[in-house]
């Protein structure tokens, strides 16, 4: 059981590795707002791994690989998620052209909302529940009890991803030091908007 657990977690970082949207958004949100910011998106964005690793548990998740319906829907759903957190950063982008002050202050940040975009972000990926339901079941020695070990595996996984994402908040948060200037990081909101606004769209124009 420890070299399962062990291979799992290793096949877990270099998914971890693989950049996505969880990852725009949390460093959109570590260089934007610091440190506490990037790290409650983290945590939202661990909270989906988490449900996502508890759906494949109980089985709820296999209606992504059986439903075509369902999937779509979720497809469909990220997709829109992510086009109106990039158009929005484009938003903020446009105020802060405009009226730096106002645009300050309206758009003040949020744990909340911070961790509320870390989640959607996670659950409105149907990839991940794709991943939970046909990569963790693979992991579960046939001796050993199914529900029990899947639930460890998803808090695995939700460890591992922290792990990873933690110095990358920590670093991101120090860059931000060098976006103090209101033309800097309108610039930083214009290419994190247009790169999520741009990953949408790819996962809305997928089969």
């Amino acid at each position: 059981m420890p070299t399962t657990f062990a291979a799992f977690a290793g096949a877990a970082f270099l998914l971890s590795m693989v950049p996505g949207p969880s990852t725009v958004v949390i460093l959109r949100r570590s260089v934007a707002d610091g440190r506490r910011y990037g790290m409650a998106s983290v945590l939202g964005n661990e909270t989906g791994v988490m449900l996502w690793g508890l759906a494949a548990a109980f089985g709820l998740s296999a209606l992504l690989t059986a439903s075509r319906f369902a999937y779509d829907v979720i497809r469909i759903t990220g997709a829109v998620v992510l086009v109106w957190m990039g158009a929005r950063a484009l938003w903020r982008a446009r105020r802060a052209g405009r009226a730096p002050e106002a645009a300050a202050d309206s758009a003040s940040p949020s744990l909340r909302r911070a961790f509320w975009q870390g989640l959607v972000t996670n659950v409105a990926n149907p990839k991940a529940g794709v991943f939970a339901v046909a990569f963790l079941p693979q992991f579960v020695p046939p001796s050993a009890p199914a529900l029990p070990t899947l639930i460890a595996l998803a808090v695995l996984w939700a460890v591992v991803d922290l792990v990873w994402y933690t110095p990358l908040v920590w670093l991101a948060a120090r860059a931000s030091a060098l976006l103090r200037r209101p033309s800097a990081r309108r610039r930083m909101e214009q290419l994190c908007g247009t790169f999520l606004i741009a990953l949408g769209v790819r996962l809305a124009a997928q089969p």
